[in-house]
């Protein structure tokens, strides 16, 4: 973890963006009376729903801890970003692949097409804007890493779910609008129905994405393999210890709870043993500021 990402900031510009979206094609459907264009809108205002459940997310894994929940609320965000994953599936991609399929039986003459591909143009401008202020805050944390490594490996899961939200979107928009131009200048309305269950499949591919990698972190992920190294090579270099018998670590959220089990250097009383042990920690925890909890169970040779 080379930089912290303000996974706040992301959630915004998607909010932004997306009700951006919502009131052009609100606009454009009031003008045009196209229905399709007002289901278009609903779409674009349950997209800025998932951003609010997100924020709601945030704010809840700011609670502090408590006696019934003497962890935090850092977990409420795997939650929250759990469920954006399976609204972008049922919501976004089965809704879209019903469609598909119901043009292809039931095609419709295309309304106003011109005002439709103004209305693509201006959203992939605004999610382009949104994505652009995503990837820079996923740039903070991938390290030179590509961008699908980061993916498999980040313990973000709200920036995860933006990122894959803002990716889904703007290549379904310019699937959108590859379909309608098709249509446009060939009159055959098959071009439409393959652009939306496109664009149905790449939703619920990367809704399922989303959700096996938040998955993981509700069923409870250590902190990423590179960052466990640097905290094993961090206590194996302290003079107090001898020897690191386990180290256990679990996200909570933005933090990490710490578990440690170490042979202690012999010391020449128990009160030194325990300012030993205590000076561990908290350098451990000043080296390592995500560590908000930290459990240090000594060993000594007999």
């Amino acid at each position: 973890m080379s930089g912290h990402a303000n996974s706040l900031r992301a959630i915004l510009l998607a909010l932004g963006a997306n009700f951006s979206i919502f009131v052009a094609k609100l606009v454009a459907a009031l003008v045009t009376g196209s229905g399709a264009m007002l289901a278009e809108a609903v779409h674009s205002l349950a997209d800025c729903g998932n951003q609010m459940l997100l924020l709601l997310g945030v704010r809840q894994a700011r609670r502090p801890p408590s006696d019934a929940y003497p962890l935090g609320w850092g977990r409420a965000l795997y939650f929250w970003s759990f469920l954006v994953a399976m609204l972008l599936f049922s919501v976004g991609g089965m809704f879209s692949i019903y469609e598909g399929i119901h043009k292809l039986y039931a095609p419709e003459p295309l309304k106003w097409p011109w005002l439709a591909i103004g209305v693509l143009l201006f959203s992939i401008l605004v999610e382009g804007v949104s994505m652009h202020g995503c990837l820079r805050e996923v740039n903070k944390e991938r390290a030179g890493r590509s961008l699908w490594r980061w993916f498999r490996e980040s313990r973000s899961s709200e920036l995860l779910v933006i990122f894959g939200e803002d990716f889904a979107a703007l290549v379904g928009l310019v699937l959108a609008l590859a379909a309608l131009l098709a249509t446009v200048l060939t009159g055959n309305l098959v071009f439409d129905a393959l652009g939306t269950l496109a664009i149905g499949a790449l939703l619920v591919l990367v809704a399922m994405a989303l959700a096996a990698q938040v998955k993981a972190l509700l069923i409870g992920q250590g902190v990423e393999e590179s960052r466990r190294k640097a905290m094993l090579d961090f206590l194996q270099q302290r003079p107090e210890i001898e020897h690191v018998f386990n180290l256990l670590t679990m996200h909570m959220g933005p933090d990490v709870m710490v578990a440690i089990k170490a042979r202690m250097r012999r010391m020449d009383s128990g009160h030194a043993m325990v300012g030993a042990i205590n000076t561990v920690e908290r350098e451990f925890r000043a080296q390592f500021g995500e560590v908000r909890w930290s459990f240090f169970e000594p060993d000594v040779e007999d």
